[in-house]
């Protein structure tokens, strides 16, 4: 739907387009006399362009009009002599074509951006899905976190309640249980809060983002589960590493994403030490962080089709993290790769553009 200042301005060009290409064509300064037809072509084709079929129309009709009255025998008369209808005939067709093609041109341009609208809107669900799907797979260990210090809020209320119910109620030891309450309870609201940012929908937010920070959150989350796997988590973070430009919750489900998958490569590792290494580092005007493991590793073929849609090594799984994660950095404005190495595991690498 076209707003009532968007219709007036489309059929305004219509309008002013031929009279200005008139004026071009009739300055005497200009010696253009003889070229009137590719002024009027300009005027249909730019109000085709801006306005759609209707103000395209009407700029042919109005260039017609002015074609034959200036410049069609007989001069300063709507009517066209005989001998010049062949010419007149070319040039209305050549109009009508002209006005056709740009009017086609915008409406799949068009369309062009509205099938992409759709598209980023669609990739921001599937992302959400595959996210609050991955936080599933967390559930058992988040449930572990949350059950730990909720355990120990109704422990130290206990205690809190014997401290205060003898004939003495020693106040010392129950402020020191209130104290361990407000301690658990916090650590459980921060692990819910966590959960709850990864699990919302999220716009296309720019900001400055603490990479340092948001990583560890992620990994805060995480933890049952790579306990769970005998995974040690281990992180090498410059003091100084650059802030990055981005939106938090979405760079947060890539880290997820990798080291979910770097976690579950190093289940079936018996003869070396399960351990997930991730690195960042500032790189000029970007920060590239790295996810390493010690697992079975990336055959060939797996190494060629890793980032595919709907291509999985893992049981069940559905083969849209690897994809949508890079979905997600390139549309940062960075890039996430597989890394090549030597001897067991496999590395994965992802960059950021740095805030400035």
């Amino acid at each position: 739907m076209h707003g009532p200042g968007l219709l007036w301005r489309n059929y305004g060009v219509a309008v002013l387009s031929p009279v200005l290409a008139l004026g071009i064509a009739r300055w005497p300064d200009a010696h253009l006399e003889s070229a009137p037809v590719s002024l009027f072509l300009c005027a249909v084709m730019l109000s085709a362009w801006l306005g759609g079929v209707g103000p395209g129309l009407l700029a042919t009709v109005l260039s017609a009009a002015a074609f034959a009255y200036y410049f069609v025998n007989p001069f300063l008369s709507l009517a066209v002599a005989e001998k010049e209808v062949p010419r007149f005939v070319v040039f209305v067709l050549a109009a009508v074509l002209v006005g056709s093609l740009s009017a086609a041109q915008r409406r799949s341009i068009q369309s062009l951006r509205r099938a992409e609208e759709v598209l980023r809107g669609m990739q921001a669900e599937l992302a959400q899905v595959t996210r609050v799907m991955t936080m599933g797979e967390l559930a058992a260990s988040i449930a572990h976190e949350v059950n730990q210090p909720l355990a120990g809020i109704v422990i130290n209320g206990n205690a809190c309640l014997r401290w205060l119910a003898g004939e003495s109620p020693n106040l010392e030891e129950a402020r020191e249980a209130a104290q361990r309450i407000i301690r658990d309870g916090t650590r459980a609201s921060e692990i819910i809060s966590r959960v709850r940012a990864l699990a919302k929908k999220t716009g296309s937010l720019t900001e400055r983002v603490d990479l340092s920070e948001a990583i560890r959150e992620v990994l805060a989350l995480c933890a049952g589960e790579a306990r769970r796997h005998a995974v040690g988590l281990r992180t090498q973070f410059p003091g100084d590493l650059s802030p990055v430009r981005g939106d938090r919750v979405l760079i947060q489900q890539v880290v997820l994403n990798l080291v979910m998958n770097g976690i579950e490569a190093m289940s079936d590792v018996q003869d070396r030490l399960r351990e997930l290494v991730i690195q960042a580092r500032t790189e000029a005007d970007q920060v590239r962080v790295t996810v390493q493991d010690s697992g079975s590793g990336l055959d060939p073929q797996t190494l060629e089709r890793v980032f595919d849609p709907l291509y999985t090594t893992k049981p069940g799984g559905m083969g849209m993290g690897l994809s949508i994660s890079r979905t997600i950095v390139e549309n940062h404005g960075g890039r996430l790769s597989v890394v090549v190495q030597d001897g067991p595991g496999a590395t994965f690498e992802f960059t950021l553009p740095a805030y400035r």
